[in-house]
């Protein structure tokens, strides 16, 4: 299914990195921001739909992610670096503004997208992950301490030592392990146990997601590793450090925020109450929430309800 898609590929020199972009249509452009484990592969549903609704699509593989340039040194992985990749592929599509839509660590990347340069936005859906401001006190890594050493972030934070857990799994495995978790609402290891020995491995696939799809992703971790991705989470406190100057800022793009009821990250950390608290709207006061009947991966598990969501919403807005 992935590689029959009539979709092109090319890569694209931003910021400093080559990245691959899959694309598809003609139209308004709209960009596709994955998250982990993910590639731009876990959009094929939307890329169908959204260019047969006369949009341009474009879902790149972000910076450490299959076949774009995977920088080895954390450092490398900010919100300003990715953002900046961003903003460096419109410009080289010679798109002054695009409809976004993000899941997972690319809604986090979509959120300051539209915190930094909110005149590259039209309209913004994310999936799974709201908008949470930076605390003035605590660096991230010092907040998950509460959730002991097990927890999944945590585990990441030391380059090198997830991937030695890694290590003893096939990329497959691995992602079956993340995509298809089956785990308490925490996602944390208990004392001494590495989190992915935790992750089960499911015996049997979902319907969303054959065979093929996990085949193609593993393929390309297989070439990369997984330090890329996992650079991400190690950057997370210098991207505190960095953001100071954006203390209090809020949202103003137009966003529609989409998540399953049964996503781990809807259930734990308080995320239900603060989705439809005040706080919440507050900092993206031009917001629209729908929660869905879902996992984490919505995008793929609900992917017709996921993009009528989508066109509902960018149809509202001017395309030009």
């Amino acid at each position: 299914m992935i590689m029959s898609l009539e979709v092109e590929h090319r890569r694209i020199y931003t910021n400093g990195i080559w990245m691959h972009i899959a694309e598809k249509g003609q139209g308004p452009l709209i960009l596709l921001i994955h998250g982990f484990p993910e590639l731009w592969s876990c959009w094929v549903h939307q890329i169908n739909n959204l260019s047969a609704h006369g949009y341009h699509v474009v879902a790149p593989d972000m910076r450490g992610y299959g076949d774009s340039d995977c920088p080895q040194d954390p450092s490398s992985y900010t919100l300003f670096h990715t953002v900046g990749d961003l903003i460096g592929l419109l410009d080289e599509l010679g798109q002054e503004q695009a409809f976004v839509i993000g899941h997972d660590w690319g809604a986090e990347i979509a959120w300051h997208l539209c915190l930094f340069r909110p005149d590259r936005v039209k309209a913004l859906v994310n999936l799974g992950v709201p908008y949470r401001p930076r605390s003035p006190q605590f660096k991230p890594s010092h907040y998950f301490t509460k959730y002991g050493r097990g927890f999944y972030i945590s585990q990441f934070q030391e380059p090198g030592g997830a991937e030695n857990s890694f290590s003893k799994y096939d990329s497959v495995t691995i992602l079956k392990k993340f995509l298809l978790i089956n785990a308490p609402d925490l996602l944390a290891a208990p004392p001494g146990v590495e989190i992915i020995d935790f992750l089960e491995t499911p015996s049997l696939l979902p319907p969303w997601i054959t065979e093929e799809e996990l085949q193609f992703s593993a393929s390309k971790f297989q070439k990369t590793g997984f330090t890329g991705a996992l650079n991400y989470y190690r950057a997370m406190d210098l991207n505190w450090e960095l953001l100071g100057a954006w203390q209090g800022a809020k949202i103003t793009v137009p966003t529609k925020l989409i998540i399953g009821d049964k996503d781990l990250g809807f259930v734990s950390f308080g995320t239900k109450d603060y989705i439809n608290g005040e706080i919440f709207k507050s900092f993206v006061p031009n917001l629209e929430v729908v929660v869905i009947d879902g996992h984490h991966f919505i995008q793929q598990e609900k992917a017709e309800q996921v993009s009528n969501e989508i066109l509902s919403f960018f149809s509202k807005k001017p395309k030009m």
